[in-house]
């Protein structure tokens, strides 16, 4: 390996540059800004001001945060659901005023001026909630005048009631405790807005009107059409945000015991700013209660340190203006180009260098030279089947195969001109197995593991898988279940292709050739599915060995075998059977006499080879060039290859005239013929086997005679 190529290895290979594309997919990658945010602004402010974390700071600045932080959680639902609310200042204030009004004036209990300060809270909600959901008026518009109508109503009230407030004598104990007392060393407000911020969160992100919320801010038009209630919707957003500002009004009124001309004033840009900074998108349906969080105490630990810094109520609204101009830019053109950033970043191959591996050319003389046998196989349901990717035949002769449509048809033996839908699956079906009860096993791509009865009944087994525990990628989901292969103690052994793309997208993994595919094995007895192996590029075909004791595995874009020891004394342990096809294999099955039939879907090139050794070339390709430009494995040829248990090449099969079977992606054995299923077919191969046993069958093979099978049972 010549010295560029060396380097080239070392940056594209242990360069973990992937992972940027992987974190940005991350629904909590958008958490990153406001958390670094936030670090910033508490390193800043901790260095610049002496004893700004002393607890006696702390316990105060958690007193304020509390307050703070229910408003703006209550803002959050309301940008989630795709509003906007200005009025909260206006609404705080009011309920500031009714519960001192409450306490000092009406000298009522402390739960009753709690409830009447939420109804004050929730009667504004419900106004805002009316003219916006029900009248579907402006929300900016609308909040703004609903501002400046309660910053009037509370300027009127607070002058005309301010003198008897201050001189009331009425004392209450419990609501200065609220106001000013701790439980365990916390103080009660900031309890209170933990408990308020667990139970939103779980609301919003486990409930049905969460769901909701987040789907009417996300498309209106949609919910609409999913039948969710927008208009119901959007009226429960204020509803929330006006009790939360009763909430906090109440916690206000305690620590303070009174209100003044200032109360609430300039609320309304602190807390958006809170919610935008925290990462909580302007345009809704993006959001969370922690980003509230964290832009909650980010604006909160600003301006306290600005104020203790010695600046005035102008320059904290000068930075807050200015973080949230910053952060109202950052969502809009995120959100915008977001697509576009993962796009260029997302593909990240590797390199790897293909060995020089035999001829196919017809008249090669190698073992791998491809003929035109397949040409002269008869055609099953030509024109009436799309993509059958595997068939598979039941103990009385009939064949399966899935479809592209989400089915899996039946023909009846032996002439196989009878069809029937024999049960309909939603995803796309591609490796199928027999069970001993004469249910069929299907891997479903971009689905998961299903079992379908000999009835046509569904049934899901797995969708997951373990989690790697330092993985960035979430490998616990099946991607891509391809094939798969069941052993006699019913444990089931299928391959998942990759864990960084879905099925339609194995061109961009074979463009990445990152060894991500894995071997999994799913028990029956526990119906937990684990990772047996990984490392593998586009794991595909499984087979159980003749014995039961291995199971081959083929990697397609490495163009190899492997076998993988199930039991015995290399149990756990793979090794290499095949190495350097000149065809990408796909699915394994038995053969008759002992050896195993393997599909190739498509043959190497000297050109994707010679890309295969040039990730930065295959790189600028998917970010320069539409993707039907795009080089990557031609899959418009391919065969059937025949191998014993030492991996040595039997036969091969082609069809280059490319008439009945350019490309093949299963092959199944049964009473001397050999039916051919291809992704790309319109048809299903049926072709004679020289010298075949006329009696074998797959059936018989794993369960035994029909007569044992039922005995089984």
């Amino acid at each position: 390996m010549r010295v560029p190529e060396s380097l080239s290895r070392l940056r594209y290979n242990y360069v973990p540059d992937h992972l940027i594309g992987e974190i940005l997919t991350k629904r909590w990658a958008d958490n990153l800004v406001p958390f670094l945010l936030l670090a910033i602004v508490v390193t800043v402010f901790g260095s610049a001001i002496n004893g700004f974390f002393s607890p006696a700071s702390l316990i105060d600045t958690t007193r304020q945060l509390g307050e703070f932080l229910i408003v703006v959680i209550g803002l959050t639902i309301v940008m989630l659901g795709g509003g906007i609310d200005l009025s909260v200042g206006s609404i705080y204030a009011l309920s500031v005023f009714s519960t001192v009004v409450s306490i000092y004036m009406w000298d009522l209990p402390v739960g009753l001026a709690f409830v009447v300060s939420l109804l004050t809270g929730a009667i504004c909600g419900a106004f805002n909630g009316f003219l916006i959901g029900v009248l579907r008026l402006r929300a900016f518009l609308t909040t703004l005048v609903t501002l400046i109508m309660g910053r009037s109503a509370y300027d009127i009230l607070i002058i005309a009631f301010g003198k008897q407030l201050q001189m009331s004598p009425v004392m209450n104990d419990n609501f200065d405790f609220i106001g000013t007392g701790s439980f365990l060393g916390l103080p009660i407000s900031f309890l209170i807005a933990a408990i308020f911020a667990i139970l939103a969160h779980v609301v919003i992100s486990r409930s049905r009107m969460g769901w909701h919320i987040s789907a009417v801010g996300g498309s209106r038009r949609s919910a609409y059409n999913a039948g969710i209630n927008v208009r119901r919707t959007v009226f429960l957003t204020y509803v929330i945000s006006g009790l939360s500002c009763g909430v906090a009004g109440f916690l206000f009124g305690a620590r303070l015991s009174g209100a003044g001309p200032g109360t609430g004033a300039g609320l309304e840009l602190a807390a958006i700013t809170a919610a935008v900074v925290g990462g909580n998108s302007l345009g809704g349906g993006r959001g969370s209660i922690a980003k509230g969080l964290m832009g909650a105490i980010a604006v909160l630990v600003m301006t306290n340190g600005l104020i203790r810094l010695g600046y005035g109520t102008g320059s904290n609204q000068l930075v807050l203006g200015f973080m949230l101009a910053l952060a109202v830019v950052l969502d809009i053109r995120w959100a915008k180009n977001r697509h576009k950033v993962l796009a260029e970043i997302y593909v990240a191959p590797v390199h790897h260098r293909m060995s020089e591996g035999e001829s196919a050319l017809p008249n090669s003389g190698g073992p791998y030279a491809l003929n035109d046998r397949l040409s002269a196989a008869a055609a099953i349901a030509r024109g009436e089947v799309e993509g059958p990717e595997d068939v598979i035949l039941d103990e009385d002769g009939n064949l399966y195969a899935g479809t592209r449509h989400g089915e899996i048809v039946r023909w009846f033996a032996p002439d196989y001109t009878r069809q029937e839908v024999f049960a309909h699956i939603g995803g796309f079906p591609l490796g199928l197995a027999m069970d001993r009860d004469g249910s069929i096993k299907t891997c479903v791509g971009a689905m998961g593991l299903y079992s379908i009865a000999r009835d046509g009944t569904v049934t899901q087994l797995s969708t997951e898988t373990n989690r790697s525990l330092v993985s960035v990628v979430d490998d616990a989901r099946l991607r891509d279940p391809n094939d798969c292969d069941i052993g006699p103690d019913g444990r089931i052994w299928f391959t998942d292709s990759t864990t960084r793309y879905d099925a339609h997208d194995w061109a961009l993994d074979s463009i990445e050739s990152r060894p991500t595919g894995r071997l999994l094995v799913y028990d029956p007895r526990t119906g937990k599915t684990r990772t047996v192996q990984d490392g593998l590029r586009y794991a595909n075909g499984v087979c159980l060995a003749h014995d039961g004791k291995s199971i081959f595995i083929a990697e397609s874009w490495a163009c190899s075998v492997h076998r993988y020891w199930i039991e015995g004394p290399k149990a756990g342990r793979m090794e290499c059977v095949i190495a350097d096809m000149p065809g990408y294999p796909d699915n394994i099955n038995r053969a008759s006499d002992g050896t195993y039939w393997m599909a190739w879907l498509g043959m190497r090139t000297p050109s994707f080879d010679l890309g295969l050794r040039h990730p930065g070339f295959r790189k600028r390709m998917t970010r320069r060039l539409p993707q039907d430009d795009w080089l990557f494995p031609n899959i418009n040829t391919g065969g059937v290859v025949k191998f014993d248990e030492t991996g040595r090449i039997v036969a091969t099969l082609g069809d280059l005239t490319g008439q009945s079977h350019p490309m093949v992606t299963s092959m199944r054995e049964h009473k001397g013929e050999l039916f051919i299923g291809g992704i790309l077919n319109n048809r299903i191969g049926r072709f004679p086997i020289p010298g075949a046993d006329p009696d074998w069958t797959s059936w018989k093979s794993y369960w035994g005679t029909a007569a044992t099978t039922e005995e089984a049972r």
